[in-house]
């Protein structure tokens, strides 16, 4: 029987099937002896031991369409990052880290600004134009005047997706908005996904719909931008790549170089400038780690 890992603890792996089952698999020998470990988000064949206590044992790990090593889990289709507009004010710094690590595991992301219903039209605009060049998808709701709940749901069906974003931008209203039959019948997948930050918690993926799959990211507060090189970074920002090649050394890194045609992009308003802030302040701190 085919499933989904959607949550290890122990040496044990919940698995949740087509039929909506969820069977406790332990993984077979052939795994260890050949130094694989199941990922949440994996999808296997199970072979059922005792279908009316559902418990099985995972026998094959179909291949991998992505993975992750923080949080170690596989076959994330796209990844959704959630802000307020507003408040809490939204750390834009924080949101092109994210941005930078998914594009590094060349996972696609989408940008939600939520909360727009205490938020300007024009502080709205300013928000999605910062990244409207970042190659990332941009949408606005708000779960307060039932806007984007639609537009959500499309981007997020049939889908595996990591959820993330600080606390207090809206999450789980979000959830409870665009999946609320799934929050009904599942202990509301949305309280589970909004855990206190000192909660042990494992990684673990809600089935919110038949296909449609939504994992929480810990961790998100804290991220860096992985194990990568200050001059690498450019090619992790969108907005860059068509201004590749055309500068006058080889190898610029768009910061203090002269003739850079980013620099002028930048200057004649063809790439955002905040975004470009924010590009130097992670190439400056990735430049001044210390090399062990």
């Amino acid at each position: 029987m085919l499933g989904k890992i959607i949550k290890g603890i122990a040496g044990f792996y919940y698995v949740h099937t087509a039929s909506g089952g969820v069977y406790e698999c332990n993984a077979k020998g052939v795994f260890r002896n050949r130094n694989i470990k199941p990922l949440v988000g994996d999808n296997v064949d199970i072979d059922i031991v005792d279908d009316a206590k559902l418990i099985g044992s995972i026998n094959r790990i179909l291949p991998r369409d992505s993975e992750l090593i923080r949080p170690a889990v596989a076959n994330i289709d796209q990844a959704m990052v959630v802000f307020a507009s507003v408040s809490p004010a939204p750390n834009l710094n924080l949101l092109s880290r994210f941005i930078v690590n998914m594009e590094q595991n060349n996972i696609d992301t989408i940008i939600c600004f939520n909360k727009t219903d205490q938020a300007r039209e024009a502080k709205i605009e300013e928000l999605c134009g910062v990244f409207a060049d970042s190659g990332c998808t941009v949408v606005t709701s708000s779960v307060k005047e039932n806007k984007g709940i639609d537009a959500l749901k499309k981007l997020l069906a049939g889908k595996t997706t990591a959820f993330a974003g600080p606390s207090g931008t809206g999450k789980s209203s979000i959830l409870n908005a665009v999946f609320p039959e799934a929050n009904s019948k599942t202990g509301d997948i949305s309280v589970r996904i909004n855990r206190g930050k000192h909660t042990t918690r494992h990684t673990e993926i809600f089935c919110a719909a038949p296909g449609t799959y939504i994992m929480d990211t810990p961790g998100f507060t804290s991220l860096e931008c992985g194990e990568i090189e200050a001059d690498e970074l450019r090619f992790y920002f969108n907005e860059f790549k068509i201004y590749e090649g055309r500068c006058r050394f080889n190898g610029c890194v768009h910061v203090n170089e002269p003739d850079c045609a980013v620099k002028a992009a930048v200057g004649s308003g063809k790439i955002n400038r905040t975004r470009y802030d924010i590009y130097v302040s992670l190439y400056n701190e990735l430049k001044s780690k210390r090399k062990y």
